[in-house]
């Protein structure tokens, strides 16, 4: 069968490409703007796209169209498959029902920590000897790819997005995956474009819980407000929980969170030493190495998978340093995601000066729900910069002036990269943590800021 994808350049329809193709499909794909990793994991894989969303693509006469929620009614391509009644479904909708039936599936849910957690837990399979099938929101680097597919392997990692399915399916993609084992990471109000409050997640998370069978297992956090009353609604399924007064304890060691013991049912069953940090990532752990366990994985082999996890790019990764400069790039889309991740270099690196430079570019932040929230999660950073477009279909719907403005000695506010660019180098000295938060490319910017160091 041929499959062409709309929105291929998303990370999870490029990793749905790859799966696709490893089922004996042929795939071909369209997206705009496509930009790294997915655009060099696409190539790399051989995976032929096109850019734009032009109708002749028709031509092609591929069996099915798979639709990405980038494409909405307008989109040229989208028309043209309405108007001569094609044939289309979702990326969620064909990957429930033609890839992921035959799996066990393990989903990773949340506001947070998906993409880690998945990755965390893939590779804890690996390790194990299992050689998992998986889905994830990110390139792990300890595989080098978003997506792995081979249909004798019996089990199927997945992250599990909250996000609506397609503009013609208002679901969360999460209730087409149907997993075994199911976690639920935590829960805040995000996506403000598509959900009115809190509430109406909670709705969607337990419409996920509600699909999983009486045998499989829901793992929680024990104290996440929010996702106790997504539980309260009813849960059919086993419980399992991490954190504080838990099943899945730790007893940290350093400040850092880059060393710490895991403990089960009051044992210490071994110590993860890791380069990462935060205390979100020992929580994901936490949640990673429960799920494992529920499928028959010691604790002690993956706590010793964790002790050589690499991590995700684009995920508190170290693009380069220059000068005893480091430049580090993160997803952060989120204020609380953002206070994280700086809370997390903060106590690695102790006094050492922190800048960071945040484009507040997913469509919660665009519209400034969260915005009120942003200087409280720049706190831990010694100074600031924010960008903001003030046109085209990034441009903020909020002035940072009017969030920062009394913060104007710590927070300096950009609506030009290059201007941008030249500031962050004019302040920068040796010893200086700069870390770069967009979930977009940045137009770039951390490789004009390295080069413009290097010179």
């Amino acid at each position: 069968m041929h499959i062409h994808i709309l929105g291929i350049g998303g990370t999870f329809m490029g990793g749905l490409a790859l799966i696709a193709r490893a089922a004996g499909h042929k795939v071909t794909g369209c997206d705009a703007g496509v930009y790294p990793p997915m655009s060099t994991q696409l190539s790399e894989q051989g995976i032929e796209f096109i850019e734009g969303f032009g109708e002749e693509q028709i031509a092609l006469n591929p069996n099915l169209y798979i639709i990405g929620n980038v494409v909405t009614r307008g989109n040229p391509l989208m028309e043209a498959i309405l108007e001569q009644n094609l044939p289309y479904t979702s990326g969620p909708q064909w990957l429930g029902d033609h890839i992921l039936r035959q799996q066990y599936v393990l989903a990773v849910a949340g506001t947070h920590g998906k993409t880690s957690t998945s990755s965390m837990l893939a590779w804890i399979l690996e390790k194990a000897g299992l050689k998992p099938n998986f889905l994830i929101g990110g390139i792990a680097s300890d595989f080098g790819i978003s997506a792995r597919f081979a249909p004798e392997n019996q089990y199927f990692v997945i992250e599990a997005d909250e996000y609506d399915t397609a503009f013609f399916d208002k679901r969360s993609k999460f209730v087409h995956y149907h997993p075994r084992t199911a976690i639920l990471n935590n829960l805040e109000y995000d996506h403000a474009d598509i959900f009115p409050d809190l509430a109406a997640i909670e709705t969607q998370f337990h419409h996920l819980v509600r699909t999983i069978a009486k045998s499989g297992v829901v793992i929680t956090p024990r104290h996440d407000e929010a996702l106790q009353r997504v539980l309260a609604r009813g849960i059919w399924s086993r419980q399992d929980y991490f954190g504080q007064d838990a099943n899945w304890q730790y007893r940290q060691y350093d400040a850092a969170g880059q060393q710490f013991e895991v403990i089960h049912q009051h044992n210490v069953v071994g110590t993860v030493q890791w380069s990462h940090t935060g205390m979100h990532n020992i929580h994901n752990a936490l949640a990673a190495i429960a799920a494992a366990y529920s499928i028959g994985i010691d604790p002690t082999i993956a706590i010793t998978a964790l002790n050589e996890f690499k991590g995700i790019r684009r995920r508190m990764e170290l693009r380069g340093e220059v000068n005893h400069i480091k430049v580090y790039d993160d997803f952060a889309h989120h204020p609380t995601a953002i206070a994280t991740t700086l809370d997390g270099l903060r106590q690695k690196v102790g006094k050492e000066r922190i800048i960071a430079v945040l484009e507040p570019r997913s469509n919660t932040m665009k519209l400034g729900t969260m915005a009120a929230r942003l200087p409280e999660a720049l706190a831990q950073a010694d100074i600031a910069f924010c960008y903001g477009e003030t046109q085209g279909k990034h441009a903020l719907g909020w002035t940072p002036e009017s969030i920062f403005g009394q913060d104007a000695h710590k927070v300096k506010i950009f609506h030009d990269i290059e201007a941008l660019k030249h500031a962050i180098v004019d302040i920068a000295q040796s010893g200086d943590h700069i870390l770069i938060m967009s979930n977009g490319s940045f137009g770039g910017l951390h490789d004009k800021l390295l080069n413009a160091l290097q010179r």
